[in-house]
């Protein structure tokens, strides 16, 4: 048995990916949050072996008491990278950056208020319960730190499900990143003197500034020096993929264990780097399958860490009823501090970014779980030998009971909650339109099903049992439609087409990526306003032409600036580029509406609502005609440098997808493919040096 101890933890993570595995098939039919599921099973079976059901010596046994005994640095390290990163590479920049604020208000001064009130509490417990008195404001405030970060797995997970809005259930995913790094920090200012044997950390302010300042210093010049590293090698997807996911571990280690600032905050300024500025240069097959990689790795690290921490609390706990008692106690003024502490920050809340309001901030108060990461600090305290073994064992027990309180009482009544309040109601028009989609669905299928009774080769077919394959006939939803709200949704439907077709533009060579970055934040902006502003309204577009060609009109630069008019006419380059590529989405645009939408889904209602939205999109294509047209007129170098970039671009995207093919019809191996993507790889570099070269050679000639 000794001999084969190794293969120990890694059978029990085996079984636990193979129960994770079993448990989502089982509870894809019920309201159970997954991740409950999971530490639901946790717990039973802790409970089962501290009964000695499994037997003192089995491998079972030894299995799950190697799980109950875990080291806490085991979970933040291994887990906890994987967690934030992915969080943070996943989260939409343009939503994040208008949340932000609103995130920070809850993860830093929100949680300082959390935790003040929660030592508040603790002190009081402790005046008052005698097993409480050793409570002093020390070991209070570093409870209330670790007690305050959220981890709302389960909700996230919820309001994506129920396809609630996206803005609010990133407020409630930004919130948990940065909240857990400041919990993190702070825990560290109040636990730290009895790691270092008393010594003292100075002012808690000044530690807290230079922490977060050089966490996200690190995490972004990591970022940036990966960037540059993969962009350069024009290596295959695998080996750019392997140096992002061993950066994502070394920012962590390095700023949680070198360099004592907090890794959470380092790994999401890496991230959230990696995301905006890297996505756009890597190729779309490393994005693609780093999407992939994350998901599933995310989805592994979710299924092992709440069966852990079920396991551990089963295992490590003491109950007495005094202690419950306090428990109960404490769950009732946590949820109470975290409503006070919205409410408080409400008054800004509701002002800044998208706003928040009641609604919502009575769903981020019900919705404040705690998790794995207060578990993880709390096994933290319990192996510090220099506090009390009364305040580590209460510290377990208390942090224990809140996260199995607010994970099967939160989690489990959150559905119930978004639904009495209204949060997820299907609009009427978003119903109609799905009722129109299922009805075309049903007749294509009945005419499909006509052709095949009509075939000689099918003739022996049970037509019957065919039949019952087809679509269930939809019913109409009794409901009032209001030519408005219709509206907007073809317009947002108009919208997630758009953001669809630039993504193949992109993939085409047809845009750079300057033009893919700006064409999608002026659909961000589009889609902020929820389908109720005209398509075409797209200042970030039409202002940035008119502000580059007043420029020009001036600015009449001679011939003895010549560097700085080859600088403007970069400039004028990439407005006739952005003129291009948003001319070609326009016209995508108007194909869908006339095509796809006008004919198939759209051919009984809202014929008035097609008309304004054709008009927008006519609009858009007349204006940028006129733009591009200023472009071929009055600066023909400009005009002929930037189609020889558009066409150099397709010819190589056309090339990539012919070895792609080739690839995969076994015409090239897998060796010829990717000595062929690699010569591709130097062309493109070579062409976003082009413009560079450009430069020198003018200087050159310039002064010689």
């Amino acid at each position: 048995m000794e001999e084969n101890t190794f293969l120990i933890p890694l059978s029990m993570a085996i079984m636990g990916l193979v129960v994770g595995a079993l448990l989502s098939v089982l509870l894809r039919q019920t309201r159970i949050p997954y991740t409950v599921g999971l530490f639901a099973v946790g717990l039973g079976v802790g409970t089962l072996n501290r009964m000695g059901l499994f037997g003192a010596e089995s491998a079972i046994s030894m299995g799950i008491d190697s799980v109950v005994n875990i080291h806490p640095d085991l979970i933040l390290y291994l887990f906890l990278p994987i967690l934030i990163f992915d969080a943070a590479y996943e989260l939409n920049m343009h939503i994040f950056k208008k949340t932000m604020v609103n995130a920070v208000l809850l993860a830093a001064p929100g949680l300082v208020i959390s935790m003040l009130l929660t030592g508040l509490l603790m002190v009081g417990i402790g005046a008052v319960v005698p097993q409480f008195a050793g409570w002093g404001w020390t070991f209070a405030l570093m409870f209330g730190a670790l007690i305050s970060a959220t981890d709302p797995v389960a909700v996230v997970a919820l309001l994506h499900e129920l396809k609630t809005s996206k803005r609010f259930s990133t407020l409630v995913d930004a919130e948990s990143i940065l909240n857990d790094g400041t919990g993190i920090v702070c825990f560290m200012l109040f636990i730290g003197p009895f790691l270092t044997a008393g010594e003292s950390y100075g002012a808690p302010l000044l530690e807290f500034c230079y922490v977060m300042v050089m966490s996200l210093l690190l995490g972004f010049v990591m970022a940036q020096g990966v960037i540059w590293f993969i962009t350069r090698i024009n290596s295959e997807e695998n080996v750019q993929n392997s140096v992002i996911i061993l950066s994502a571990y070394l920012t962590f280690i390095l700023a949680q264990h070198s360099l004592d600032v907090s890794g959470v905050i380092a790994l999401l300024a890496f991230g959230l780097t990696i995301s905006y500025v890297g996505k756009p240069r890597l190729r779309p097959e490393v994005n693609n399958f780093m999407g992939r990689f994350w998901d599933l790795l995310t989805y592994a690290a979710n299924t092992l860490i709440f069966i852990i921490v079920g396991v551990i609390i089963a295992g490590k706990i003491h109950f007495t009823w005094t202690a419950f008692g306090i428990l109960l106690l404490v769950y009732v003024a946590l949820n109470l501090i975290r409503y006070a502490m919205i409410t408080l920050l409400y008054p800004l809340m509701k002002r800044i970014g998208y706003g928040l309001n009641r609604k919502e901030s009575v769903v981020l108060t019900w919705g404040g779980l705690r998790g794995a990461l207060g578990m993880t600090l709390a096994l933290m305290v319990s192996y510090t030998p220099g506090i009390p073994e009364e305040i580590r064992d209460q510290v377990l027990f208390l942090t224990a009971g809140v996260v199995t309180l607010t994970l099967c009482v939160n989690a489990t009544t959150m559905r119930w909650l978004l639904n009495r309040l209204g949060l997820i109601n299907t609009s009427t028009a978003r119903n109609l339109m799905n009722f129109n989609i299922r009805g075309y669905l049903r007749t294509e299928g009945e005419n499909t099903l006509q052709r095949l009774q009509q075939s000689e080769d099918l003739k022996a077919a049970d037509w019957t049992q065919v039949e019952a394959y087809l679509p269930e006939k939809p019913e109409r939803p009794r409901c009032y439609l209001q030519k408005p709200e219709l509206l907007a949704e073809i317009r947002l439907r108009i919208l997630d087409q758009e953001k669809s077709e630039l993504h193949n533009l992109y993939e085409e060579g047809a845009i750079s990526k300057a033009v893919f970055r700006r064409l999608m934040n002026s659909l961000d902006e589009l889609y902020d306003a929820d389908g109720n502003h005209p398509l075409n309204v797209r200042p970030s577009i039409f202002h940035y032409c008119d502000r580059i060609f007043v420029l020009g009109d001036r600015f009449r630069l001679p011939n003895l600036f010549e560097w700085i008019s080859f600088a403007y006419r970069r400039q004028i380059t990439a407005v006739y580029e952005l003129g291009y590529g948003f001319y070609l989405l326009q016209q995508s645009s108007l194909h869908f509406l006339e095509q796809s939408l006008s004919a198939n889904v759209m051919s009984r209602m809202g014929k008035e609502q097609q008309k304004v939205i054709h008009k927008e999109i006519e609009e858009n294509i007349s204006r940028m005609d006129a733009v591009r047209e200023r472009v071929i007129k009055r600066y023909p170098k400009a005009y002929r440098h930037a189609v020889t970039h558009i066409a150099i671009r397709i010819l190589l995207s056309d090339e990539k997808r012919k070895v792609e093919r080739f690839g995969q019809q076994g015409v090239l191996t897998e060796e010829e493919v990717s000595a062929l993507e690699h010569t591709l790889d130097v062309r493109r570099g070579q062409l976003s040096g082009f413009t560079h070269s450009t430069f020198y050679l003018t200087l050159k000639k310039l002064f010689s």
